[in-house]
């Protein structure tokens, strides 16, 4: 690998940097991934480095590799990304491809001038269909050094493979992505400026699909659940400037063939420069490391698909409008802007689903139930000190085929407030739903709840300060089905609790600028039979307790 003269001087620091500092141990909290097995297994001890790069001046610059499988029999792929950091910089998004098709989503934590460190390790054998072959890896962290920003991402994947009799796992996967990788590109959408349709046949001996949909917002759209009514983005011009618009509902559409298969509401994922980063060093937010991907499961649609013609897929992303006398409405578009993929698991059989050339799923989709509040007061000068409004929304979604039924029934609501001219904001978010399969051999059910509640204060007498606080969570029952679940990250039954709380500031000068802040964290998890329990107290940038007795 050859690194620039910047590249290797830096390098040269951190090693240097190294002997007198130690370099602070960034981690999320999750469900360790279980060793490989050994014994008879041929594969024990094979192991290939994906990716080794450091990521500096890399927008549109992914690193670009090729894989070959392993010379041995294998149902289990593991993944082990270990990053390293020094100086100042964003976090930054990152996406990792085999081909086409996005295989892991996750984001870096922002560095210190000492230096951080993180390591995250991932089941991946839910792609096996694709690592049985040889495949062009494309891994994507755009990244900028300036002056000011100083950090590089020093970057190692390495894959780990054994034979464990795992779970079944996809016969083929296919792509909702602009299909970049022949130009070494990152095959992302960006919506709204992007048309994300794409065109697949789908194999006539395919007994199930399953669509898992990758969508984060970025830009005006990161923290879209704070987001206000575009009517009122200039509420407070004088003192903050704009507000972005939209509300703070989203929602995330698959439609096949023009018509609506399923929606997803999203989990408000946090990045570790988000509202404050002294809440996320060294504990990084709920899945910042591995960011989720929710599944549709079109099996009804199979009735329609396997007729060896073409079939469009779609993922569209909506906000809502308010009008003047309450009215809600989608708003059909968003805001710049939300990086999209999807991905087709497709499993196959020798007795296919039935399949009528006449016959499209019967799709009972009454229209979403929304109420919405909004109130602006003046204080005695007539200037707009208060902004109040709030979004409530249910929606259920049914699509029944000849032996499946896919439905969904979701709940919403958040209530914001913006006082002291805009300087001080709170939102009280929930999203909670259940999407359930019936029919076939493997039902499947999950069930998910997200509350959220975050207050952020700024000054701007010098500079700018931010004082916030928050609590957070994910939980998610799930009874598990066919192979890995993107969302569920196992192959069955999960019962999944995770909540994070505290305080932070962050102060930011033409000087210098400072963040501390106080974490704690709890896990509890049974996945598949196994249970996992921690507890992780951080104060400044040190972990004050951790009841995980690996460290």
């Amino acid at each position: 690998m050859r690194l620039s003269f910047c590249a290797v001087l830096w390098l040269g620091l951190l090693l240097g940097q190294r002997s007198a500092y130690a370099l602070l141990e960034v981690f999320q909290v999750y469900q360790p991934v279980p060793d490989a097995g050994t014994g008879n297994d041929q594969c024990a001890g094979v192991e290939l480095v994906l990716v080794d790069h450091d990521f500096g001046y890399s927008y549109g610059l992914p690193y670009v590799n090729f894989y070959e499988p392993p010379p041995c029999t294998f149902d289990t792929v593991r993944i082990n990304l270990t990053v390293t950091s020094m100086g100042r910089q964003y976090d930054r998004l990152a996406i990792l491809y085999l081909g086409d098709v996005e295989i892991w989503r996750t984001s870096t934590a922002e560095p210190t001038s000492n230096g951080i460190a993180w390591t995250y390790v991932k089941d991946m054998s839910q792609f096996n269909a694709l690592w049985k072959e040889k495949q062009k890896i494309i891994f994507d962290l755009g990244n900028i050094i300036t002056d000011v920003y100083t950090g590089y991402y020093n970057t190692t994947l390495t894959a780990y493979f054994s034979y464990e009799s795992n779970v079944k796992t996809p016969d083929a996967i296919l792509p909702i992505s602009a299909r970049r990788s022949a130009q070494n590109s990152s095959s992302d959408f960006e919506f709204p400026s992007e048309n994300t349709t794409v065109l697949h046949q789908i194999p006539s001996n395919t007994t199930r699909a399953v669509v898992s949909i990758a969508a984060t917002g970025q830009s005006t759209e990161e923290f879209w659940w704070s987001n206000v009514f575009t009517s009122d983005s200039w509420s407070f011009n004088n003192t903050i400037g704009e507000l972005y618009g939209y509300t703070p509902f989203r929602e995330i559409q698959l439609y096949i063939d023009g018509l609506l298969a399923g929606v997803v509401w999203p989990f408000p994922i946090i990045f570790t420069g988000g509202v404050a980063p002294g809440f996320w060093r060294p504990i990084v937010g709920i899945d910042a490391f591995d960011l989720r991907q929710p599944e549709i499961d079109i099996t009804p649609w199979l009735s329609m698909l396997l007729d060896n013609e073409t079939h469009s897929f779609e993922i569209r992303i909506t906000g809502l409008d308010v009008a003047e006398d309450g009215t809600v409405t989608f708003s059909n578009t968003v805001g710049s802007y939300w990086v999209v993929t999807g991905t087709i698991f497709l499993y196959m059989g020798e007795s296919a689903q039935r399949y009528s050339p006449s016959f499209v799923p019967k799709i009972t989709a009454p229209p979403p139930k929304f109420t919405a509040t909004r109130d602006l007061l003046q204080n005695v000068s007539g200037d707009n000190e208060t902004l109040t409004y709030s979004i409530t929304a249910e929606r259920t979604y049914t699509v029944q085929s000849f032996d499946y039924a896919w439905s969904q029934n979701l709940s919403y609501s958040n209530y914001g407030i913006l006082n002291s001219q805009g300087l001080s904001q709170s939102n009280l978010q929930h999203t909670s739903g259940r999407n359930q399969l019936t029919g076939g051999k493997s039902p499947n059910e999950v069930a998910f709840d997200y509350p959220l509640v975050c207050n952020q204060t700024y000054n701007l007498d010098d500079g700018l300060s931010i004082s916030a606080w928050l609590r957070r969570g994910l939980d998610i029952e799930a009874t598990g089905g066919l192979g890995i679940s993107t969302y569920t990250l196992t192959s069955g039954a999960l019962d999944l609790h995770t909540e994070q709380q505290g305080t932070a500031f962050y102060q930011s000068t033409s000087e210098d600028s400072v963040s501390y802040g106080e974490t704690k964290d709890v896990f509890d998890s049974n996945a598949s039979g196994v249970s996992y329990s921690r507890k992780v107290h951080a104060v400044n940038s040190s972990v004050v307790y951790d009841s995980d007795s690996r460290h």
